[in-house]
């Protein structure tokens, strides 16, 4: 029966409009100029949420017992409440401040969410080549401009780093063109010749290619879960129709035997 509480669809929305509630009582708490009387009914809702993330993971530990841990998700919510535990007074002060990644419970509690962080997750290999390869360009890229337009502009281009930060402002279009592009075209008319390409490369190929690798690989984890969802009963009335087709198959089966030995 408990079983059957947790998993049912009311509770897991109540669930998710009491992580909404705390999160915006931990919003509301950051106005300057609020009453005492304000603040302590506040902290009251707020340490009901807690109480209410307790009982809720205390209920999940006992029907699933050391399965529990088992699965990343639910070891994500048991810290994140567990903190929530912990004295935040004198040295520990600053964990009310981390008192809103509660709200961080919508990943585990949401299914599109935590299928978004799920292909996020599974697409970090892919993820890490294209910034490897990113790197490499932004690093091929500074040494150039260091060496064609760091004596005329030190402030952009006057070492490796400031380069590699000024081409990674022009990789994001950020004043890209009247702020860095036009001012060196003035002393160095053929500098767009570098320009463009990096701009090019970076922002329209390397950059659309984080997005490909993302978009991929939330779309396997989307059919990985749908076909979970396929080989497993979703509700006791499956369950139930697959136990009536099994006993059905049965008497059938009895049936041909019977009729069988009567002819031999």
């Amino acid at each position: 029966m408990l079983k059957q509480v947790v998993e049912s669809r009311w509770f897991h929305n109540f669930v998710i409009i009491v992580i909404l509630i705390n999160g915006a009582v931990l919003g509301i708490e950051t106005v300057k100029g609020l009453g005492t009387t304000t603040l302590n009914v506040l902290d009251r809702i707020d340490q009901l949420c807690v109480v209410i993330f307790v009982i809720e993971l205390s209920m999940k530990m006992y029907v699933y017992r050391l399965s529990f841990f088992k699965q990343g998700w639910n070891i994500f919510d048991f810290v994140i409440v567990g903190i929530a535990l912990l004295p935040a007074t004198g040295e520990l002060s600053i964990l009310r401040a981390f008192r809103i990644f509660r709200v961080l419970r919508l990943v585990t509690t949401v299914d599109s969410i935590r299928r978004v962080v799920a292909g996020m997750l599974i697409a970090i290999p892919g993820v890490g080549s294209v910034g490897a390869l990113l790197i490499v360009f932004f690093y091929i890229g500074a040494v150039i401009s260091t060496t064609l337009f760091g004596e005329a502009f030190p402030d952009w281009f006057g070492n490796l780093g400031r380069s590699m930060y000024t081409l990674f402002q022009v990789m994001t279009l950020e004043s890209w063109s009247m702020g860095i592009v036009r001012p060196v075209m003035e002393q160095y008319p053929y500098a767009w010749i570098f320009f463009i390409p990096f701009i090019t490369v970076t922002t329209f190929t390397v950059l659309n290619l984080f997005i490909g690798i993302i978009v991929d690989a939330i779309a396997t984890v989307k059919e990985q879960d749908e076909s979970a969802r396929h080989h497993q009963p979703s509700s006791k009335e499956d369950i139930d129709l697959i136990r009536q087709d099994l006993c059905s198959l049965g008497e059938r089966l009895d049936r041909l035997i019977k009729n069988a030995e009567r002819r031999n």
